[in-house]
């Protein structure tokens, strides 16, 4: 499909789309000429035509909803909410169903250029370990709200998620959650590698997300966030079997935390002691099949960002770490040629240069440790 110059809504209300900004598996994303920050995602090819414009209509609607004005309200965007169901290409078979919402970019930076060592100081320069705390924060009551109001995820991903330079994340791809609007369910889609949790790894097209799989993929992400993008499941079979994904360490618990012995990673890779041990058990108890809420996540990691749980490095102030340690983990780590927080990049791009996530490739959030 070709670039269309407009989408028009069903009461006959028209956008100009200026550039195609992102894509990925299932939509693509334009920016929109308009006054106020907005982005318009359009899906070519959905399954079922009829039943995604239903979806959108819904959620637009769910708009003036008690639970979804409670999700919106704040002084931080932390929904991209479908704002209004667009089309383009006209009313024939041709036309490309959509919707509107809030362009994230606005505010917020990709959540992988909070996870990478070399995309922080170009976009995060000031980010700290206490800036991904906040991070982990912000998510888990995100996500807490979302179960709390009847959605599920789903597909909880980096992709799907922005961080701000204080920590607080916000969430779009709001039309492929799972959610129940009179009386009917619209299904969300499963998850995508790396993030799904081990019971639904290669489960039947259909089967519905829940909400534990969107706890599993919570603490994937606060792991990765609190050390510096490496994935729990991250590393190299230990006994001798070849690597093939993380997918396939999930299904066969490999994974650091829960076993030292099941994976090699090199010696560059962040070590487990610089988490705090009330969120190493968190975390255990996640990978190790008895998950915990979101609530609970929230909770010990707003109990971990205050500040007399921090310590601040002498030599570098970028360096924060848990008080549990008398020592500089980053330090230590920049000793092996793996400083996970770098110095500043000495001209950050103007605010809202951000690309869309589905088209950061090329920033390198998977680092050696990762692969």
């Amino acid at each position: 499909m070709t670039m269309p110059l407009t989408v028009v809504s069903a009461n006959g209300h028209t956008w100009r789309l200026t550039q195609r900004i992102g894509s990925g598996s299932e939509g693509v994303v334009y920016a929109v000429d308009h006054a106020r920050p907005l982005v318009a995602k359009l899906v070519p090819a959905p399954p079922d035509p009829v039943a995604y414009r239903r979806r959108v209509e819904r959620l637009v609607r769910q708009r003036r909803e008690p639970r979804a004005v409670r999700l919106l309200s704040g002084g931080t965007a932390r929904v991209a909410w479908p704002m209004v169901g667009v089309r383009a290409g006209g009313p024939g078979p041709d036309g490309v169903d959509g919707y509107l919402m809030a362009d994230m970019r606005h505010a917020h930076r990709p959540l992988a250029h909070l996870l990478s060592p070399q995309a922080r100081p170009v976009h995060l320069p000031r980010a700290t370990w206490a800036t991904a705390l906040t991070a982990g924060l912000s998510l888990a009551r995100l996500l807490a709200d979302l179960h709390t109001e009847g959605y599920v995820v789903g597909d909880l991903k980096p992709d799907n998620l922005w961080v701000d330079a204080h920590g607080a994340v916000g969430i779009a791809d709001v039309d492929s959650w799972q959610f129940e609007d009179g009386g009917e369910v619209f299904a969300g889609r499963m998850g995508s590698p790396g993030y799904t949790a081990p019971e639904r790894i290669g489960a039947p097209a259909g089967t519905a997300p829940d909400r534990a799989g969107d706890e599993f993929v919570l603490a994937v992400l606060v792991h990765e966030l609190l050390m510096c993008g490496l994935h729990p499941f991250a590393g190299h079979p230990a006994a001798g079997a070849d690597y093939l994904s993380y997918d396939d360490n999930v299904l066969h618990g490999r994974c650091r935390l829960l076993d030292r012995t099941s994976v090699v990673l090199p010696r560059s890779a962040p070590l487990v002691d610089l988490l705090p041990r009330r969120l190493t058990a968190l975390f255990r108890a996640a990978f190790g099949g008895v998950r915990p809420p979101a609530s609970a996540w929230a909770e010990a990691l707003a109990a971990e960002s205050e500040p007399a749980r921090l310590r601040t490095c002498r030599r570098n102030p970028l360096h924060v770490h848990t008080a549990e340690r008398p020592w500089c983990p980053w330090c230590d780590l920049a000793e092996h040629g793996a400083d996970g927080y770098l110095d500043p990049a000495p001209e950050p791009p103007a605010e809202g240069a951000a690309p869309y996530p589905k088209d950061v490739r090329n920033t390198k959030v998977r680092t050696v440790w990762q692969r």
